[in-house]
């Protein structure tokens, strides 16, 4: 575990960019939930919330704007208040009504959910906080549970050293797709408003498929029913606009550079789908998405990636530069690349969780904010068995997530469909 030995901390690389571009429109927030196999008591997990906050130092902090970057401060306001949720979810966190916190934890009835402002983690460093919250409550709740004490797990990590910085070698050139994507349009939900369908289906049943039929990762799998989803319904547009479809995957970088921080520490790669030809199997999106991510996710490229995103904020650093110019630049830069992908599909990965409280959580489940041009996000999660393909939108329709699950259910893999309604 990390130890805190000040009461300020600087943004990581990544982390930069959020402060500068976050609206109403664009929050930069995401969602993770456990869903428990009990109802959830409010008042145990306030209890819960008060007890684990102050032991994050990456997450009880608030936001400070400096002469020249944004930079975290310790937060000495109590914990945010745990709320029932009553609106949709992932909408900014205006922090002067949340103590200066830059998270939030609601609940509805058997589920916890933590949002979080992309700038204090990523969903990595974010699993750490809420399986924490998640133990201090079922210890709250259950007699049987509260001999295990207060303490945190021996699992969980409190390092919030900035892992880009230490691992940055030397410039490299630019290694983004910068040209236009293909962007799916459609009539949008009201304001505030997010469609969300979770499709639930077997780890095991999954993997088999997607490797033994199609070659493919769990990963690469769903990012071509993806593609493929798109493809069908938007074949004409997409055959007109003479643009690819491109897809953004996070790469964790934990593994690569043996790290444990809780701070943002990941890279986007992409996955592109060009038509060519009238018509396409699901079978060779499939083989034409392993090769494109395939050859991205090795050591040396994704070194290079964020060796370049440093070696641009050190000459942003040009220290005597205000933060305003500055934000004026970020946001400049942003807007030039936004349209690069039509969308963002990002791998949680299997959450694990200590033996004593496995019977009592039923699964985890994980959701993005929409960002510039992308309207219709997904992510993956899993927990021991049950992998979870959740798909957000800001659409009314619903004819591409249909067409995912469609093609995922005909491939023989068992289904369990959930949505909250906003998109019906």
């Amino acid at each position: 575990m990390g130890k805190r030995e000040r009461s300020w901390e600087k943004l990581d690389n990544t982390a930069n960019i959020f402060p500068v571009i976050a609206s109403d429109q664009m929050t930069n927030t995401y969602r993770i939930s456990c869903c428990l196999k009990e109802l959830v008591n409010a008042e145990m997990l306030q209890e819960a919330v008060d007890l684990v906050t102050p032991r994050f130092p990456g997450f009880h902090v608030r936001l400070r704007r400096g002469v020249f970057w944004y930079y975290l401060e310790e937060n000495h306001k109590p914990a945010p208040r745990v709320r029932e949720e009553h609106a949709y979810p992932c909408r900014l966190i205006h922090t002067s009504r949340n103590n200066s916190y830059l998270f939030r934890v609601s609940y509805f009835r058997d589920r916890i959910n933590l949002e979080v402002f992309h700038a204090l983690a990523d969903g990595v460093g974010a699993i750490g906080f809420l399986r924490e919250i998640v133990y201090q409550y079922l210890r709250l709740a259950h007699e049987e549970l509260r001999r295990e004490g207060d303490g945190l797990s021996p699992e969980t990590s409190l390092d919030r050293e900035d892992a880009f910085l230490r691992n940055y070698r030397r410039a490299h050139k630019n290694q983004y797709k910068s040209g236009k994507a293909y962007l799916i349009r459609g009539r949008k939900l009201p304001a505030d408003a997010m469609g969300v369908f979770h499709g639930y289906m077997s780890l095991g049943q999954i993997r088999e498929v997607a490797r033994n039929r199609y070659g493919v990762s769990i990963n690469e799998y769903l990012i071509a029913a993806y593609v493929w989803a798109v493809y069908r319904e938007d074949y004409h547009r997409l055959v007109r606009s003479g643009r690819p479809l491109r897809v953004a995957v996070p790469v964790n970088l934990r593994p690569f550079f043996a790290s444990e921080t809780t701070k943002n520490f990941f890279v986007m790669v992409s996955a592109e789908f060009l038509p060519q030809k009238e018509d396409y199997s699901f079978a060779e999106i499939a083989e034409m998405i392993h090769k494109s991510l395939r050859s991205q996710i090795t050591r040396e490229n994704l070194e290079a990636i964020f060796s370049y995103n440093v070696s641009n904020q050190d000459y942003l650093a040009a220290r005597a530069v205000p933060l305003p110019l500055k934000n004026l630049a970020m946001r400049f830069i942003y807007n030039r690349t936004a349209a690069a992908n039509t969308t963002t599909i990002t791998n949680i990965g299997n959450i694990s969780v200590e033996d004593k409280y496995r019977s009592y959580i039923r699964a985890f489940h994980c959701f993005l904010a929409f960002s510039r041009g992308q309207g219709l996000k997904a992510t993956i999660t899993s927990y021991q068995d049950t992998l979870v393909f959740s798909v957000s939108s800001r659409w009314e329709g619903t004819g591409i997530q249909r067409d995912i699950f469609r093609q995922i259910a005909r491939d023989g893999i068992e289904l369990a469909l959930e949505c909250n309604g906003g998109n019906e």
